[in-house]
């Protein structure tokens, strides 16, 4: 069977476990602890990071995009880029909005701050930062709200990576308690028709020892 290299919170992570769910893959998860720059993994991907596929064959893509991308050139069906040019455009303007734009604004801050301080380097937060990215959140569950307004899910009619690469960020802030859906509702909608997707169901089983999520994070009516 094909295995994924993984840490938790990380949204690259969940992207692709989002979308090989999607597409029916088997496949099983392997923890990958990146701090312990275990030998074996560093001979799969030197850069040490994570996600990592392993084909049954043994082929190797390391990479959320990359993987993301083989995943789509090699099971087809169903498509998660879009079927016309402009419509893939759109899908991965949303996908780098949230890679790049959310990732720095707020996921990078609060994954930082919450997780890394208190399990890695045991320092104390940043209050400024944490206060940083909880107000940067809001520009972005604006931004969402504007787009599902008009569309059926964010980068149009169908559901695609750009809905995958947004959950997979907003699931990981939302493990730790940090999102203000009531201020959101039609954020809050899109999220939770999301959340209802059978290819999310393995992400809201995620349970870290000593770190455990809100009671609303599986509820699917919040």
């Amino acid at each position: 069977m094909r295995t994924l290299y993984h840490l938790w919170l990380t949204p690259a992570c969940r992207a692709v476990r989002i979308s090989m769910a999607e597409k029916g893959l088997d496949f099983e998860l392997s923890l990958e602890k990146v701090w312990e720059q275990r030998i074996e993994f560093l001979s799969l991907n030197p850069a040490g990071e994570v996600p990592v596929l392993v084909e049954v064959d043994g082929a190797m893509i390391a990479g959320a995009n990359s993987i993301l991308e083989y995943l789509e050139d090699t099971c087809k069906d169903p498509s998660l880029i879009g079927q016309s040019p402009i419509e893939r455009a759109e899908v991965r303007r949303l996908m780098s909005w949230f890679n790049d734009k959310f990732g720095r604004e707020v996921s990078d801050l609060i994954h930082s701050e919450k997780f890394v301080k208190r399990f890695l380097t045991k320092a104390e937060p940043d209050s400024q930062a944490l206060r940083a990215a909880l107000a940067n959140i809001r520009t972005h569950l604006d931004y969402i709200s504007y787009l599902t307004d008009r569309r059926n899910w964010l980068a149009g009619d169908d559901f695609t990576l750009a809905d995958v690469t947004a959950g997979a960020h907003l699931s990981a802030i939302d493990y730790m308690g940090d999102v203000p859906w009531n201020r959101y509702e039609i954020a809050k909608e899109w999220y939770s028709r999301l959340k209802s997707r059978p290819s999310f169901r393995a992400l809201l089983e995620d349970y870290i020892p000593g770190f455990p999520p809100p009671k609303h994070y599986s509820d699917l009516d919040f």
